[in-house]
């Protein structure tokens, strides 16, 4: 076993291999950017060294830099994470010439996978199964085009080098070809440098399942099982769990072994992923081979009991796998979930800035966290937004999923909005439930989990809230003249003799009401805003747990966050709440009324297609920005005359630049 290893990575997936490194008695050394010199990773390794500046072609795509840091700190091997080089041929090729182990699959089986097109062509040659298309060399349009007619619509575009879901795009008619064919090269060429697609029959409704591969040097290979990833949104996995409730015994038998055959026809070590999507009818193709650790390996871990990681590296060492394929069975079923800073209700958008509030559910033998950051941290513009993975296990999959429900609602967030809520609506969706969720599920339904309109359940939530301060209230009676949290202190309530009366002020979004609450000792009459007076007749709180009853039933809520930041969960949904000292004004008017078109977020501006003076209408492209390995399209929001366009392709914009002014 190794004495040292570098971490080619950051984040989530380095805090994970350090975890299994110090178990292990590994030493880890961390690199890092300017932008994560604080990082979690940083403070958990063993010791971390500055590789350049915070874009990743800077920093974590500098293969020389890193190389150098692992030199002069004698690391013994590298662990490339996933990610920015862990795919990346040229990369491992140079750590073995450096006379240093790379953590992960030859050189060769990477370039042999590097291409989904000579991908393609190798499994066909194998014997597993491949979804009919078009992989030439070819890639003039007219010839793309003629492919595309042969083979019928619909039809799916995809990017022959890299993954992650980028430069993928569906077909359903001729007159659509052209356009999505630029789309996808532009953003195949910006993520991958290569603009080379290929073109493949399109699966209605699929179900997309992964097998987990390993392969060691002495000549076994074997498989994990599979994982299910049909919840995607935009081709980005959102759930993932095993065992898969669509395969049967049979179905599954038979993927594992096309897995081991594919993994076998390019002589793969290490671990790797063998995808396949499956038809309604359970006839399966491959997709492509990921040849690295997943995001949602801790899935298989928790089915099998395994350290998939403490495997990678003894795999590397030049050990043999240390089960073999009999051995290996699952037991009960984990689901896994990804925390991002991201914005559902502004279609996904990335976000950043500071985690001033972080509280994620406690690890137990049922709960799992993956994290990077901690309270305190920053979610960078720079890197994926993720916050944590979220993982769950329990007997059986009802089970697993009620504990993913209880996990979620005890995360809270504050600083960046994040997909927790969205989340938690996906864990309750009947599809899910169901287990008949398909690939293409949330894509056409995209208002289908939006948060719901519940005016009974938003009213009581408020209630819960008062009813918390209320009782916080009362048990600051001994607080010392001064105390901002002191009813006698705060200005804004009153008590008398006998029965108390107060008075709060109480934030919800944009919403600014008034609360009167009369009387004591968990019975109060409670009027918020306009609402119908609520009669609470007992309240009890207990750590993060609040009960009371009102208006003839009993009810329980979740408590998280603070005296004047209240998140209230009631069991189906949250909603964060303040108490205001004073008059608050919801800040500032809609975006965009000056009539002025601003960066959502920073960016690189990559496409412009109109120019100051032009007449657009309602709705009209003008201009793509990329941001956080995205596509923003940016569109006019009326007809007008564009007055001003201020910005170039290639130019990078901060956040609420004006891109453009209609006059």
């Amino acid at each position: 076993m190794f004495d040292s290893v570098l971490i080619a990575n950051r984040g989530e997936i380095a805090c994970r291999v350090i975890r299994t490194c110090r178990r292990l008695g590994i030493r880890t050394i961390a690199v890092y950017s300017e932008a994560d010199a604080q990082a979690l990773h940083v403070r958990m390794a063993d010791e971390a060294w500055p590789i350049g500046g915070p874009r990743p072609q800077d920093s974590y795509l500098r293969g020389d830099a890193i190389l150098a840091v692992a030199r002069e700190r004698g690391a013994q091997a590298i662990h490339p994470g996933y990610g920015f080089l862990s795919e990346n041929a040229d990369f491992a090729d140079a750590v073995d010439a450096a006379g240093i182990r790379f953590i992960g699959p030859s050189a060769a089986s990477m370039r042999k996978m590097g291409s989904k097109a000579g991908a393609k062509d190798l499994m066909a040659a194998a014997g597993v199964p491949v979804v009919p298309g078009y992989t030439g060399e070819d890639q003039s349009g007219a010839t793309l085009a003629r492919e595309a007619q042969r083979i019928g619509f619909p039809l799916m575009i995809k990017a022959a080098h890299g993954g992650g879901g980028k430069g993928m795009r569906i077909v359903r008619a001729a007159e659509e070809f052209a356009p999505a064919l630029e789309s996808c090269q532009r953003e195949a060429a910006n993520a991958f440098g290569r603009d080379r697609v290929l073109l493949e029959r399109y699966i209605e409704q699929p179900r997309h399942i992964e097998i987990q591969v390993f392969g060691d040097h002495v000549g076994n290979t074997i498989h994990l099982f599979e994982r299910e990833c049909s919840a995607q949104r935009r081709y980005q996995k959102v759930l993932e769990e095993s065992p898969s409730p669509f395969l049967t015994d049979d179905l599954r038998t038979r993927m594992g072994e096309a897995a081991v055959l594919a993994a076998r026809a390019i002589g793969y070590a290490n671990a790797g992923t063998v995808e396949f999507i499956v038809d309604p009818a359970g006839a399966f193709y491959f997709m492509e081979i990921n040849t690295r650790l997943q995001v949602e390996h801790p899935v298989t871990e928790l089915v099998t009991g395994l350290d998939l990681v403490e495997w990678q590296l003894r795999v590397a060492a030049g050990e043999p796998l240390p089960m073999a394929q009999d051995a290996i069975t699952q037991q009960g079923h984990a689901i896994e979930v990804r925390l991002y800073a991201e914005d559902p209700d502004a279609g996904f958008l990335p976000g950043s800035g500071a985690l001033t509030r972080l509280r994620l559910p406690h690890a137990d033998a049922h709960v799992r966290v993956d994290s990077g950051v901690v309270e305190g941290d920053t979610v960078t513009i720079f890197y994926d937004p993720m916050i944590a993975k979220l993982i769950v296990h329990d007997a059986d999959r009802p089970r697993a999923l009620a504990r993913l429900r209880e996990a979620l609602a005890a995360c809270e967030i504050e600083g960046p909005k994040s997909n927790v809520g969205f989340l938690e609506r996906l864990a309750r969706d009947p599809a899910v439930v169901d287990a008949t969720i398909d690939t293409g599920y949330l894509d056409r339904q995209p208002d289908a989990l939006r948060q719901p309109e519940r005016p009974q359940a938003m009213a009581m939530q408020r209630v819960a809230a008062v009813v918390a301060e209320l009782l916080a209230l009362e048990q600051a009676t001994g607080a010392q003249p001064g105390d901002p949290h002191s009813p006698w202190s705060a200005g804004d309530g009153w008590h008398g003799a006998g029965a108390a009366a107060t008075r709060l002020r109480l934030g919800d979004g944009d919403d600014v009401l008034d609360v009167h609450a009369s009387g004591r000792g968990g019975r109060w009459t409670i009027t918020v805003g306009d609402a119908a007076p609520v009669d609470v007749t007992a309240a009890r709180r207990e750590g993060d747990r609040l009960w009371l009853q009102a208006d003839g039933s009993a009810r329980a809520f979740r408590i998280g966050g603070d005296r004047d930041h209240l998140l209230i969960h009631d069991g189906d949904s949250r909603r964060a709440l303040r108490f205001l000292r004073r008059e608050q004004r919801a800040a500032g008017a809609a975006a965009g009324s000056d009539s002025r078109l601003r960066a959502p977020m920073p960016g690189r501006i990559v496409v412009v297609r109109a120019a100051a003076g032009d007449a657009v209408t309602a709705g009209q492209e003008l201009l793509v920005m990329e941001a956080m390995k995205m596509e923003i399209s940016i569109k006019a929001p009326r007809e007008g005359e564009l007055a001003e366009l201020p910005v170039t392709e290639g130019e990078f914009v901060e956040a609420d630049a004006t891109l453009a002014r209609l006059a």
